[in-house]
């Protein structure tokens, strides 16, 4: 079987830009093909390129809390700090006061994780180099110790909006450094291998593919989350129905042709059988209970195809049917073909 291990690292970097919606921001950095040697490479390239078009630009600075013990007053006098350690008798004054810094918290994040990059053996010595250098380049900003939370914790607005796609890289490579047995070192752990994140990765990549590359085009509107379906049940407020599984779709479009129902499937085996390769039946119950019974939503729902979408490697499959009414059809994207393949594929699943 077709697994979607062997997708090329420069088409698993186009799915997290569409995943993370940072299309534009990944336009300011420098990425070629010779990069994709390794994903912590590539992660590395970003890092360099989007690093120094932050320099040349100019940090971003913001106002942090400052406290100090100084002569004179600024900002608002501590009292109880300036009295228990008796400031006052050599005329000083424990004071806090905004001021203004590069060691905002994306900033020590970019830092932190550029220094931990520098002395991992498993990136080439040449993006080493260059992230040693830009380590240097940003020595007046503190480190700090990284953890989920601490990406929680990242405000950016419009005008610093390009750190965001940094802190996405930061994140994952945070999140996929895992401690091995030698001595407590850490070894990234490439997440492709990781289904359930793939899965997520996978759905939220054609979701938004659709959203920007369907935008301009008239008839097309894609919704920006899933779509809550309810059971056709006789009575919907009997208790009973509380039980019912819940029904929300991956992506809604609705498109000049009617209303479509993309759910994506991410598995490391796109077809499973005992004998022979057959449609995944639980994958092909749901997208049908989705289609008919979303039509109870209003008259422009009753003509609702559906789609079950799957990636695979070196392999294509499409089934079609028609299901008491309803158009059913089975695809899968090639995930290991030259980009603009995929784009042309994707593009041309939403138009028949």
């Amino acid at each position: 079987m077709n697994t979607v291990h062997k997708i090329p690292i420069l088409n698993l970097y186009y799915l997290l830009l569409y995943a993370w919606n940072r299309l534009e921001e990944a336009g300011q950095v420098d990425v070629s093909p010779e990069d994709a040697t390794s994903l912590l490479n590539l992660f590395s390239r970003v890092l360099i390129s989007g690093s120094r078009y932050l320099l040349k630009r100019g940090l971003d600075r913001g106002y942090i809390d400052h406290s100090e013990d100084i002569r004179g007053l600024k900002g608002k006098i501590d009292f109880s700090a300036t009295i228990k350690r008796q400031l006052q008798n050599n005329a000083m004054l424990r004071c806090s006061f905004d001021e203004l810094s590069y060691n905002v918290l994306h900033n020590r994040i970019l830092r932190t994780t550029i220094r931990n990059l520098v002395v991992r053996d498993d990136i080439d010595k040449r993006y080493r180099s260059d992230l040693a250098d830009i380590h240097r380049r940003l020595d007046s900003i503190n480190e700090i110790d990284l953890s989920g939370s601490v990406f929680k914790r990242v405000q950016l607005h419009r005008n610093n909006a390009f750190y965001g796609f940094l802190m996405d890289i930061c994140e994952l490579i945070y999140n996929y450094y895992v401690v091995t047995e030698d001595l407590g070192d850490r070894k990234f752990r490439e997440f492709i291998r990781d289904e359930k994140t793939m899965s997520k990765l996978f759905e939220e990549f054609v979701r938004n593919f659709y959203k920007i590359e369907l935008k301009s085009i008239s008839g097309y509107s894609v919704k920006n989350t899933g779509e809550q379906i309810n059971w056709d049940v006789k009575d919907p407020n009997e208790p009973d129905t509380y039980y019912l599984p819940r029904m929300v779709t991956d992506i809604s479009i609705r498109t000049p042709y009617g209303y479509l129902i993309i759910d994506t499937k991410y598995y490391k085996e796109a077809m499973k059988g005992r004998w022979e390769d057959k449609i995944y039946s639980p994958n092909l119950y749901q997208i049908f209970a989705y289609v008919k019974n979303i039509q109870n939503k209003g008259p422009h729902y009753e003509n609702c195809s559906g789609i079950l979408l799957y990636p695979t490697v070196q392999a294509d499959y499409e089934f079609s049917y028609i299901i008491q009414g309803h158009a059913i059809a089975v695809k899968t994207i090639d995930l290991a073909k030259p980009w603009q393949e995929i784009e042309k594929k994707l593009l041309s699943i939403v138009n028949t």
